[in-house]
């Protein structure tokens, strides 16, 4: 099933024709930082040297969804945000393997075959150098270099990129959300971490105060420091407004509530039912609670100013 850009391939289900025979880049690559990009930017390179598809093979749910679903959220990226990036990359195709049971319990060589082999007909893979498959991760890259001779495909590695001397991964990156520090995650993705969702109907206390922000569920993502942040916000039309956000779960108001609240500068509209891509550029204080409504609005104000002036100079 093709949707965004992603293909789900269903259990025993082949690539249409058209794209067998491709390079493929093998990994999850959530948030598609600066590593995910060496190792995608490699297979795009030989796809197009050698006259074959650039594809992309990932899984959904992440595996350590799949193992330990109780663990705190931790996602990166949307698939369709990742499907975005891929393209822009010049991917031809993601295609998305559904991790579950069956898949975990593949041996390393019965994921080969079965996957890369039959399902994909891939003629290379290219991969990062710590990349590990198949039941109990029991398969590396020297494994999946010798299935690859085995079964006719070429198996690539890429190494780790560093940046200020450090491994850039998405652990790193994690760590700097959670630490209120989006400006040294956004030097790691390219990009700011960017939250997407539905703008749904909120409490409007916002608007009441002069404040109107855009509610936004915080989904499966990473749940970064909470606080206000300084964020740009890019509507369904493309375009970008600057504005505030409160990330976190509001507490002057009672009950508290976990989500994202952009307040667009120089914005009016009605934006229900969009959806809306929310970007953290950078962390202005945590969360506090106010005493009395003027206290928070003075606050506010102080915040709006400040954000204003860090996005005019970004």
């Amino acid at each position: 099933m093709e949707r965004h850009g992603i293909i789900r391939l269903g259990k025993g289900e082949a690539l249409p024709e058209a794209l067998r025979g491709g390079i493929v880049a093998l990994g999850n690559f959530d948030g598609f930082h600066l590593g995910h990009q060496a190792v995608v930017g490699r297979a795009v390179a030989r796809a197009r040297a050698e006259g074959r598809p650039a594809l992309v093979a990932t899984f959904d749910p992440h595996p350590m969804r799949f193992f330990k679903p109780d663990s705190p959220w931790f996602r990166l990226t949307t698939l369709e945000q990742r499907a975005e990036l891929m393209r822009a990359a010049g991917v031809d195709a993601m295609l998305v393997f559904t991790f579950d049971a069956a898949l975990a319990a593949l041996s390393a060589e019965a994921f080969v075959t079965s996957q890369l082999v039959e399902q994909i007909g891939a003629a290379g893979v290219v991969t990062g150098a710590d990349f590990t498959f198949g039941k109990a991760r029991s398969g590396n890259v020297a494994m999946l270099a010798g299935l690859g001779q085995a079964h006719g495909f070429s198996a690539e590695t890429v190494g780790a990129v560093t940046l200020d001397g450090d491994t850039v991964s998405s652990t790193r990156i994690r760590a700097a959300l959670r630490e209120g520090r989006p400006r040294d995650a956004a030097r790691l993705l390219t990009r700011p971490f960017t939250i997407r969702g539905d703008v749904r109907h909120g409490d409007k206390l916002g608007r009441e105060i002069g404040y109107p922000t855009a509610n936004v569920d915080l989904g499966n993502y990473l749940r970064p420091a909470y606080g206000i942040y300084a964020v740009r916000v890019t509507l369904e039309d493309g375009q970008v407004f600057s504005g505030a956000g409160n990330l976190g779960i509001r507490p002057s108001f009672d009950p508290p509530k976990e989500l994202l609240e952009p307040y667009m500068f120089d914005f009016s509209g009605d934006l229900y039912g969009q959806v809306i891509d929310v970007a953290l550029v950078e962390f202005l204080r945590p969360e506090a609670k106010f005493d009395t409504l003027d206290a928070l609005t003075a606050q506010m104000a102080a915040d709006c100013d400040r954000a204003r002036q860090i996005l005019a100079a970004d």
